[in-house]
Order: structure tokens, then C-alpha cells, then sequence
């Protein structure tokens, strides 16, 4: 009972605390003399650094290509997207019987058509949304290590995936189509401010259309008048390779490869990507259009390669005068913790909170339309805890791992006292076992700044005053857009200060 206590009392000091009230007298005016609590007050010293991160862990739902160049630096930031296509269960029932297929001279089922759709994500993308740009679009030529991919400085061209003498198509295009009506337009922007998310035909997304229309040879030398009679072909022929998405990757289509090769000005992230396999369909005598849709999912492989001009960031690291945080896979920062000071400073009290506060300065270049966004959502986690983190899908727990959203030019964490009792803790068992436990473990007081996105899923119920939306949170996952922010940096001489709240009971 007394530790729910305790915690009550926190909340109450806390609130004492933030509204800058005298705290000589908390602990006798929120208890009675029969069980008084005392509770003090003090602050230590947090030192930052800004470090260059060579590559983060990547999952599926963030999908960038493109190159800019970064205000901030003047060197310039690449993105390329490598995705595999998702395979839906019992694909037999989604295609007609290969009678009813129409076939060429020599009685092959062939295809009309095959296309790849990309739609952007305007609101999360970057640049001039007119600016020409030289996209070229790779067969890969094996399935890629699920492993290895998840991480964005894998290069998927430098460790020979791209299949040479495979599909190639160069196209230029821009983010937004001007050959779309306004009238058309229009229709997404509305639902867009209505919050509103539709795939219906009255919605318009600004999408790429990439058609595989010239002949294609496969690896062993049969030529096909286009790609999608390549994939008919193989279904009939192999039904067994379209049971599910791991035997179509592995039997018959490993993947595309996206990577701008010409131009600059535009990141853009990739909301949906289709393959369209266009055929004519028969029923009754009666012909018509239709398509086998396969879709680049996040139950397939998917990753991001980011790349960073290093001498560029190396020099924003060596900057004394803030700390940086700049996405994607550029400079996190570093933060070490007083833990030993907190901890034996008053080894008789309860910890009851570790407020920090980490204020934003204004960036250097002048603010313009190019200007990349700030991080709006941060994570603090304990250092050697980042990989696993992002490895297991998990969200905060307010334990090794904490999340705020940026409010009033500054990051403020209320309470990590849980991440400095699990370090001094850490510790002390380290060191029973092993005299040597803390120089074989550099990092154990030391926490990182991370820009994340969170992946919720919205769900709405209605209710007698209407229909209420909410989203859960479902992932969180390293931030693979274009942010920068400069943080005021805790130095020897003017460190940050984190205010600590200590409580006890009298004997």
C-alpha cells in the first residue's frame, strides 16, 4: 500500500515542482504526522554528443525514394526501395481455368498488359512536387536475406541481387501529374481534409503507372511478349510456385528494385505499390477486360537504402555547439545519465521521478520551403537496447524506452526514473559476477535520442452522440523521412539539468 502511495505522492511533488512552488514543506503538507513522508528535491548534471549512425533497422511500412539536397549541409541525401510482391493464399480461385485463358498462335496464354502503380504520399514526402526525376525500376535476381535487408545500408546493387540482362525500365516522372484535371484532383484533396481514407473510385491519388510492355527473356533464355504473360505462363505451368508468397519469391519473381538516377529536389514516400496483370476473361461468351493484382505489402520484404554524404555529417557531429538529431540513418544524440550520483546520493530514499528536459534550438540555415521538417516524435532508450528494440516491433514501456511528442519548442520526459534504477541495478549485478563489468560495458549509463514514427491503427464505433475515431499504436519504428533539428547540448560546463524527486517514509 505504501508504494501506491509513494507514487500518489510523485504525481502531487511533480505538479508542486512544475508550477515552481517552495518543496521545503511537501512531504509534511500531503501526509499526516502519523505516517509523514519526506520528500527532497535536487538536480544532476546530464552531458550530451551528437553520433553519426551509419544505418538503422528498417521494417516494412516506410518505403522513400528519391535525392535531395540537404539545406542544412549542401550534400546530398539518396533513397532507394527494394520490395518483394505479396502473393495472395489460393491464387487458383482468382485466375480462370487456362481454357478460358486467351492464347497466341501456338496456343499460350499470353497477357494484354503488365503495369506497376505507385501512389505517393504527398503530405510525407519532400521537394517540388513538379520536378522531373529519372526513375529506374530492377528485377532483382534472388531473394534477398530477410535479415540483411531490414537495415539501411544494405546495397543491394554492391551484393550482385540485381539480375543482369533482366527487366529494366528507365521512366521520368514527377510527384504530381499536371495531365489530371483539377476537377479530379480535387476529390482526393477533400477527402483529405475530411480525414477521410477511401480507395473508391471518386478518390484521386497522384500515382506513377510504369508499363512492362517490351518483350522479356527469363533466366533460361524463353522470351514473352511482355512480363505478364511471363507470370501466366508460370502460373499454369506451376501453380504449386503461387501457393502462398514465399514460393512465388523463390520460384518465380524475386523482386523490384527503385532508384532515381537522374535528378534532385524530390524524396517521396511510397503509400501503395500494385503490380496489374491485364488479360481478356471470357464467361458465356462474353469477353471482357480483367487483371491478376499482386501488391507490395508489408507481409513481404521491404526495405529502404539511405544514403548519407559521411564527411557531411562528420561535421555536424564535431559541431561543440548543439547536438543533432537528423533523419534518415544521419546523427542521433547521445545522452549520459548521473545514474551512480542519483543512486548513491540518497541510498536510503525511493526514487520517485527524473524529469529532463531537452530544448530545441532554431537551425542555423534561414527557414525556407525546403527546409527539412523537426522530428515531431522521440524516443529515449537505453543505448544497447536500440537494435533489439526495433528488431522486435515493440512500443515505449516506459522502462528502457521512453516517447514524447515535441510540445512548446522542447522534449520533455516527466519521469525516467525507471531506466535509471534498471541501470544502477544493471550494475551492481555486473559487477558480482564480473569485477571488470563496467570497461567491458561503455554504454551502460548512456541512452540515445531517436526521431520515430509510430504505427497505429485507426478504428471507429459509434456511439448515441455520433461515430468516434480512435487509433491504437500498434509499432514503433525508426524515422526514415527527411527531419533535422539542432538541441540545445549538455557540455561539462553548462550541462542539462534533470531534476529528481526522492521520497521516504519516517522510521
Amino acid at each position: 500500500m505504501k508504494f501506491k502511495f509513494i507514487t500518489a505522492i510523485a504525481l502531487c511533488a511533480m505538479a508542486f515542482i512544475s508550477c515552481d512552488e517552495d518543496t521545503a514543506n511537501i512531504g509534511t503538507s500531503l501526509t499526516s504526522n502519523n505516517d509523514k513522508l519526506t520528500v527532497t528535491t535536487r538536480s544532476f548534471d546530464v552531458l550530451t554528443k551528437s553520433v553519426a549512425v551509419d544505418s538503422v533497422f528498417s521494417r516494412e511500412r516506410q518505403g522513400y525514394f528519391g535525392k535531395v539536397k540537404d539545406p542544412e549541409t549542401n550534400a546530398y541525401v539518396k533513397s532507394e526501395f527494394t520490395t518483394q510482391f505479396n502473393m495472395m493464399e489460393n491464387t487458383t480461385i482468382y485466375l480462370p481455368k487456362r481454357e478460358e485463358m486467351p492464347k497466341d498462335e501456338n496456343g499460350n496464354v499470353v497477357a494484354d498488359s503488365c503495369i506497376v502503380q505507385i501512389l505517393f504520399d504527398i503530405r510525407n514526402s519532400y521537394g517540388d512536387t513538379l520536378a522531373p526525376m529519372k526513375l529506374r525500376v530492377s528485377e532483382l535476381d534472388k531473394p534477398i536475406n530477410n535479415e540483411l535487408m531490414h537495415y539501411t545500408n544494405f546495397d543491394p546493387k554492391e551484393r550482385g541481387y540485381i539480375r543482369q540482362g533482366g527487366l529494366q525500365y528507365d521512366k521520368i516522372f514527377s510527384m504530381r501529374d499536371l495531365s489530371v484535371s483539377d476537377s479530379i484532383r480535387n476529390l482526393r484533396e477533400i477527402n483529405l481534409h475530411r480525414n477521410t481514407s477511401t480507395t473508391s473510385d471518386n478518390s484521386y491519388y497522384d500515382m506513377l503507372n510504369i508499363s512492362f510492355d517490351k518483350p522479356y527473356t527469363d533466366k533460361e533464355g524463353e522470351t514473352y511478349n511482355n512480363f505478364g504473360t511471363f507470370i501466366l505462363r508460370k502460373f499454369y505451368e506451376h501453380p504449386e510456385y503461387f501457393r502462398n508468397s514465399y514460393s512465388f519469391v523463390n520460384h518465380v519473381f524475386p523482386g523490384l528494385h527503385f532508384e532515381t538516377v537522374d535528378g534532385t529536389g524530390v524524396m517521396t514516400r511510397i503509400m501503395e505499390m500494385d503490380m496489374f496483370i491485364f488479360f481478356k476473361n471470357k464467361i458465356e461468351d462474353q469477353e471482357f477486360d480483367d487483371f491478376f493484382l499482386m501488391t507490395s505489402t508489408e507481409e513481404v520484404v521491404q526495405t529502404t537504402k539511405v544514403t548519407n554524404d559521411k564527411e557531411a555529417i562528420n561535421r555536424l557531429v564535431a559541431d561543440n555547439s548543439c547536438t543533432y538529431l537528423k533523419t534518415p540513418a544521419g546523427i542521433f544524440t547521445e545522452v549520459t545519465l548521473p545514474v551512480d550520483e542519483i543512486s548513491t546520493s540518497h541510498p536510503t530514499d525511493s526514487l520517485l521521478s527524473a524529469k529532463v528536459v531537452f530544448q530545441r534550438q532554431n537551425n542555423q540555415t534561414e527557414a525556407s520551403a525546403l527546409s527539412f521538417s523537426v522530428p515531431d516524435k522521440l524516443m529515449l532508450i537505453e543505448k544497447d537496447s536500440l537494435d533489439s528494440f526495433f528488431k522486435s516491433k515493440k512500443l515505449f514501456n516506459n522502462l528502457y524506452a521512453y516517447q514524447v511528442t515535441l510540445d512548446k519548442n522542447a522534449y520533455t520526459f516527466p519521469n525516467i526514473s525507471n531506466l535509471i534504477t534498471r541501470m544502477y541495478q544493471a550494475k551492481k549485478d555486473g559487477i558480482k559476477r564480473d569485477p571488470n563489468w563496467v570497461a567491458n560495458h561503455p554504454n551502460w549509463n548512456k541512452a540515445l535520442l531517436v526521431p520515430v514514427e509510430v504505427i497505429s491503427i485507426k478504428s471507429s464505433s459509434s456511439t448515441i452522440y455520433g461515430t468516434s475515431t480512435s487509433e491504437t499504436p500498434i509499432a514503433t519504428e525508426n524515422k526514415l523521412g527527411l527531419t533535422s533539428t539542432r538541441l540545445v547540448k549538455g557540455s561539462a560546463e553548462n550541462p542539462i539539468k534533470l531534476e529528481v524527486i526522492y521520497g521516504k517514509f519516517k522510521d
